[in-house]
């Protein structure tokens, strides 16, 4: 069983950044393929972006923007957020797959965060 706990979401005008934390329980994170997902007011919850051993993925709204990274040692998921737009907000969740391969299909994902909220005013 894997926990995720994330962190850092929050009010931010246009073209600002935000950096959102995930924490997870467990010894073996390492072996996690890490995903962030969003899920604006009244539409499906899509893909963002995932890292898994070393290699990054990006949805296409948000590459150039976004950066997602991984410290193993710490047992945490980043995912830096610049050149923020109003349409970035939404409610990010972090989720958690065990071992390859890596998707973009929330259905694939096996341990989902409570989610923050990221708010982006124009």
């Amino acid at each position: 069983q894997v926990q995720l706990v994330e962190s850092g979401g929050g009010l931010v005008q246009a073209g600002g950044s935000l950096r959102l934390s995930c924490a997870a329980s467990g010894r073996t994170f390492s072996t996690y393929v890490m995903g962030w997902f969003r899920q604006a007011p009244g539409k499906e919850r899509e893909f963002v972006a995932a890292i898994s051993d070393g290699t990054t993925y990006y949805a296409g709204s948000v590459k150039g923007r976004f950066t997602v990274s991984r410290d193993n040692a710490k047992n945490t998921v980043y995912l830096q957020m610049n050149s923020l737009k109003p349409e970035d907000t939404a409610v990010y969740y972090c989720a958690a797959k065990w071992g390859p391969p890596t998707t973009m299909s929330r259905g694939g994902y096996d341990y989902w965060g409570q989610g923050t909220q990221v708010t982006v005013s124009s």
